[in-house]
């Protein structure tokens, strides 16, 4: 019975500790809000090298962003896998050139795979109303909520003239350049506060 109580007693010391530990966690800090305004800034700067990188590696992609409604770009998902895989990036949506918000993306996957990795996922909205429904959404997942067009090279060099008419299309870069074949099915993409 003894042990019991002081069980009880040393449960509950516990776990007011861990609040308290969450509540500080939560609280914002002046400090807290400098971060934040490094965060975007940094994530910016990495959108505009992974933008300046797909005008390197993809002829025409300069003029296909110009013309779409908005771009959405994580400038380094990182993959880990061993049998079981996830990824995850931070990025920026931009309209007519200006960043409008910040979201992560996620995606998992089973199967024979090991290593880990790093690449760019850019996106390209090209109707407003693939816009409109990425934006209203509480979490947009590829594939379920929009079909992704990934961006394939023809046989002239150029990108292919289907993927072109698609209202959303993905790039997928790597240190190589474009990633062919890829599937972007099943990413998850979120909106976060930095």
């Amino acid at each position: 019975m003894r042990s019991t109580t002081l069980r009880g007693i040393c449960t509950s010391v516990a776990l007011a500790a861990c609040g308290m530990a969450f509540i500080g966690c939560t609280t914002t800090r002046p400090s807290d809000r400098a971060s934040s305004i490094s965060s975007r800034a940094s994530i910016d700067a990495q959108v505009d090298a992974a933008l300046f990188k797909l005008y390197g590696s993809v002829p025409d992609s300069r003029e296909m962003v110009a013309r779409s409604r908005g771009v959405l770009v994580f400038p380094s998902v990182l993959g880990a896998a061993i049998g079981v895989g996830a990824e995850y990036g931070r990025g920026a949506l931009r309209v007519a050139g200006r960043t409008q918000a910040y979201y992560s993306t996620t995606a998992g996957s089973i199967g024979f795979q090991a290593g880990a990795q790093s690449r760019a996922v850019i996106y390209l909205f090209n109707t407003q109303e693939a816009l409109d429904r990425f934006r209203a959404s509480k979490g947009w997942t590829a594939g379920a909520d929009a079909t992704v067009a990934a961006a394939t090279i023809g046989a002239n060099g150029r990108i292919d003239t289907n993927t072109i008419r698609q209202p959303v299309i993905g790039f997928v870069l790597t240190n190589v350049g474009l990633e062919a074949g890829v599937s972007l099915h099943g990413a998850k993409i979120t909106e976060v506060q930095l």
